[in-house]
Formats: structure tokens, sequence, C-alpha cells
């Protein structure tokens, strides 16, 4: 069963976010042109990219809703609604009119679908994630953790790889109209894979153990206990991954239209960059659950926190050289690196908190951080970079200062990896 949990968290989530990572390439290099004609070229970007951004600010409130459900009624049920709620947003995006077809209800109509998909995604990461490390012995808890870390990437793989293919098989125009729609429409496909696969998984040990020790869970107000006890934990998890969030969305959005706007990259070269990139970030995010399980979760973040910093430092100037292989090198590194955070992040935000409120406390802290610094990274890298005439040592001063912030709240942390996950404050 356990090896069912994590096959089905793995799966669905990947599925979810090839939806998510498919919208935020598009909004990088063609949906300025599709949904914001009316705009000079630089705010068109912006106002796709704050599209995006709209998706990131609608996770909270999945993750609060969901959280508190999750924890009420149980991990498993939440899973099937998410995936359901995403996979039908998706294929309604691939179904939209365009700004030319019917004006300004089209852009309306992609931040509303954008949204939705945001709420059922705030509720999914943090539920796929319990399902598996609730599942997982202790021992190999870092190792089912760093499995869910591979979900992002792979699917930054796959959406890339699908953009790479039809814009090599299509001429631009056919791509513009119609090419870019068929992954949103084929994605609903896999998500009907993914509801089939979660049918097979129970519900996991740790909330059947909570059940059976006479705790109110039905009844229970996980968010209350959250704010008035549990805050300072929530606060320093955000203020952690704060850092990964921004460096991810840095590279896999922004990366993209600096190598294609800025350096005259092709957009099949950049796909294809991005696609190297998270293959190296699936390594990173195996790599980082298993050193976590064997040198302790604190020591294996604090190592890559370390790591990126580095990488954010040299990156711009890497860039610059138009080199490709120093392009694919340097990329593939950062991202590995800040993929490796995130392959540990599963299970040291549920070792985090106790059973009736871990569902609500991983969710807020994880996607606090993605609403502070993730969504809106790419659209500050780009105000920043317009601001000043091209050069992007101010992106890079913004995120160095959060991988600081993000390396400081590790250090004041305490281990958990010995933390026993079937407990309860109440009993």
């Amino acid at each position: 069963m356990a090896r069912r949990a994590v096959a089905g968290a793995t799966i669905g989530t990947a599925l979810e976010w090839f939806d998510f990572a498919l919208y935020g390439v598009v909004a990088a290099t063609i949906f300025p042109k599709l949904f914001f004609p009316s705009l000079e070229p630089t705010a068109a970007l912006l106002a796709s990219l704050a599209s995006f951004w709209a998706g990131l600010a609608a996770r909270p409130l999945g993750a609060v809703i969901c959280g508190m459900l999750g924890d009420r009624w149980g991990r498993r049920q939440l899973m099937l609604i998410t995936v359901s709620v995403m996979g039908a947003s998706s294929f309604l995006m691939g179904l939209l009119p365009t700004y030319q077809q019917v004006g300004m209800l089209a852009p309306a109509l992609l931040v509303s679908l954008r949204i939705v998909q945001g709420f059922a995604l705030g509720g999914e990461s943090t539920g796929a994630q319990l399902m598996a490390v609730e599942h997982a012995s202790a021992a190999r808890r870092g190792f089912y953790s760093g499995l869910l870390g591979i979900c992002s990437p792979l699917s930054q793989i796959l959406a890339n790889f699908a953009l790479f293919a039809l814009a090599t098989s299509l001429s631009p125009d056919e791509f513009e109209s119609w090419g870019w729609r068929v992954p949103f429409l084929a994605s609903f496909v896999l998500v009907l894979l993914g509801i089939y696969i979660r049918m097979k998984v129970s519900e996991t040990p740790s909330f059947e153990a909570l059940k059976k020790s006479g705790v109110p869970v039905r009844a229970a107000n996980p968010l209350g206990v959250v704010f008035t006890r549990q805050w300072r934990t929530v606060l320093r998890l955000t203020l952690f991954f704060c850092g990964p969030a921004a460096l991810f969305y840095l590279i896999v959005v922004f990366s993209l239209s600096y190598l294609t706007k800025n350096l005259g990259v092709p957009k099949q070269t950049g796909f294809m960059l991005l696609m190297i990139a998270n293959v190296c970030a699936v390594a990173g995010a195996l790599l980082g659950g298993y050193l976590s399980d064997r040198i302790g979760r604190k020591r294996a973040l604090l190592i890559g926190s370390f790591c990126t910093l580095v990488c954010c430092l040299i990156y711009f100037p890497i860039l610059n050289q138009h080199s490709i292989g120093m392009t694919m090198a340097v990329m593939g590194a950062f991202l590995g690196f800040t993929q490796f955070q995130s392959g540990i992040q599963p299970v040291w935000f549920a070792e985090s908190f106790p059973t009736e409120t871990r569902y609500t406390g991983s969710a807020l802290s994880y996607s606090g951080a993605n609403l502070l610094t993730g969504g809106p990274m790419p659209i500050v890298a780009v105000a920043l970079l317009n601001a000043f005439h091209g050069s992007p040592w101010a992106i890079v001063v913004v995120c160095g200062s959060l991988n600081l912030l993000s390396f400081l709240m590790i250090a004041t942390s305490r281990e958990t990896r010995d933390t026993a996950l079937e407990r309860s404050t109440t009993h």
C-alpha cells in the first residue's frame, strides 16, 4: 500500500503539475500576443505573467479550505476532488477563444480558469505529499519525499517536450492558432488516469490512527489551532520555502522569456534547455530526499541552500556568454540544487506538525511561500530588468537575499528526522 500510495501521489501530482507548468511556458511566450495584444510588448508580457501569478495567488485559499477538510475528513477524498477540478479547468483552457475573437472576455475567462486551477492545486500539492509520506516507513520517508519532488520538474519536461514537438512540427501560425491547445486538451485524459490510480489507495495510517484514538477530528478546528499554537512553525517554514519557490519560477518561467527575448535564443532551443535542466531537477529531488534519510533533513537542506546561492551569483553572467553548452550546465545545476531542497520539503513539513493539523499547517506554509515569492518572481524579474535597462543584477540581489533568508530559517530549525508521524497534540 505504501508503494501504491507514493505511485498514486507522484503520478497524479505530476499530471496536475503538467497543466500548471504548461501554462507557465505559454504565458511567457505566446499568451501575450493571443490574450493581451492591445498592450505594448513589455506590458503584455507583464499582464500574461500576472495571470500566471493569479493561479498561485489562489493556492492559499485552496490550501486553507482543502487543508481543513483534509484534517477533518481524511487525505484520500480530497485528492480525488482536487485532481478532478484541475483536469476540468485545464481542458476548458484548451477551448478558450482569443482576444481577436471575443475581446476582453478572453483574458477574463483565462484568469478565471487560472484561479480555479490554482485553487485545486493549493489543496492537491500538500494532500499528495501527506498521502505518500504518511504511508512510508520512518526509514524511507525522505526517499518517498524525493519521489514527490520529481513531480514538478517531470511535468516541466513533459510540458516543454510537448510544446517543443509542436513548435518544430507546425508552422508559427499553426502553433499560435491551435497547436498550443493540444497539450491542454490531451491532459484531461492523463488526469483520468490519475483519478483511477488514487481510487486504489487507502486512507493513510496516521489519519486512521488519529480516528481510532478518539480525537473528534470531524468537529475540530485545525485552522484555528494552527494560527493560535503553531503560527511560528508556519512562518518559519514559509520563509524557508520562499527561496526555493522564487528560484524555481525564475528558472522555469522567466529564464525562457530572458533567453528568447533578450538573448535571441529560438523558442525551440529554449524549450530544449528547460527540458534538460528539469532532468537535472529530477535527479536533484531524488538525491535530496535520499540524503535526508542518511544525514538528516537539516544538514541536507543547508547543503542545497548553499549551492543555490552560488548558482544564483553566476547564473546570469553565464547566460550572457551566449554559449548553449554553458547555459545548459548552469541551468541544470541551478534547477537541480533548487529541486534538491524541494525533494526534502514534503517530509520536513509533514514532520513539523501533529496529525490533526498537518494538512492545514503544511498547506499554508507551502502555498504561502509560492504566493509571496514564487508567483510574483517572474513579474518582479521582468520589471527589474526593464527598470535597470537590461541589467540582471537587481534580480540577482533579490534572489540572493531570499536565498540567504531561506538558509537562515534552516539553520535555526530543529532536526525532525526521528519524529513520529502518528502523534497528536490532544493525546
